[in-house]
C-alpha cells in the first residue's frame, strides 16, 4: 500500500493558496474587491455543472468539472492577463507566460502528471468537452458584472461592443454557449445605458 506523503499535500495546498492570490479584474460582487481565480474557477465548475444537469446535455460532466477547476492553473505563476488591458507586450506574452509557468508546475508536481494532461487537452480544445468549457470561460465573467450592476464595465470604461469583438468568436467553440451569449447580449443592449 503506497503512503500518503504529507510533505507532498502541503506543497500542493501552498500552490492552491498561490492559485487564490491571482487576482482578476472583476469586482468581487457586493464587494470593494477583486475577485480571485479560486473563486472563479469554483464559480465556472459550478455553472458548468448546473447547465450541465439541468439541461441534460450529453457531455462528461467529470471531464467537464476537471477541466472547469484546472482551465486558469498556470496563472499561479504566469499572472492573469486582463482582456482589455493595454498592455500590448503582456497581451502578447500571455501563451508563452503560461508555457513557462505550466513546465515549471511540471517539474514541481511530477507525482501528478493527470493534472498536465488535462491542461494541455484543455488548451487544444479537441473535445466537446474543452470546447464547452472554454466557451462558457468567457461568458461567466459577463454574468458576474451583469449581476454586479456593471460596475466593473463603467470603471474600466468597457462598451458592450468591446464585450462582443472579444468574446463572440470565442463563445462561437461551442453551440449551445453561442446561443446563450447572444441571449445575455440582448439582455445587455436592453439595460445598455445602466450597465455601461
Amino acid at each position: 500500500m503506497k503512503i500518503i506523503e504529507l510533505p507532498n499535500i502541503i506543497n500542493f495546498v501552498q500552490l492552491l493558496n498561490k492559485f487564490r492570490d491571482i487576482e482578476r479584474v472583476i469586482h468581487s460582487n457586493g464587494g470593494d474587491r477583486w475577485e480571485n481565480d479560486v473563486e472563479h474557477s469554483y464559480q465556472l465548475t459550478m455553472l458548468a455543472w448546473y447547465i450541465i444537469s439541468s439541461n441534460n446535455l450529453d457531455l462528461d460532466i467529470d471531464l467537464v468539472i476537471k477541466y472547469a477547476l484546472i482551465h486558469d492553473l498556470v496563472e499561479i505563476y504566469a499572472g492573469d492577463t486582463y482582456i482589455y488591458s493595454e498592455d500590448k507586450e503582456l497581451k502578447e506574452s500571455k501563451k508563452e507566460r503560461e508555457s513557462l509557468s505550466l513546465t515549471r508546475l511540471e517539474m514541481e508536481f511530477s507525482e501528478f502528471p493527470e493534472i498536465f494532461e488535462l491542461i494541455k487537452q484543455y488548451e487544444r480544445r479537441e473535445s466537446r468537452e474543452s470546447k464547452f468549457v472554454y466557451a462558457l470561460d468567457k461568458i461567466e465573467p459577463v454574468l458576474n458584472i451583469y449581476t454586479n450592476g456593471g460596475r466593473t464595465w463603467r470603471e474600466k470604461n468597457v462598451t458592450i461592443e468591446m464585450l462582443i469583438k472579444n468574446k463572440k468568436e470565442k463563445v462561437a467553440e461551442d453551440s449551445k454557449m453561442e446561443k446563450l451569449f447572444d441571449d445575455l447580449i440582448d439582455l445587455l443592449r436592453r439595460e445598455e445605458e445602466t450597465l455601461f
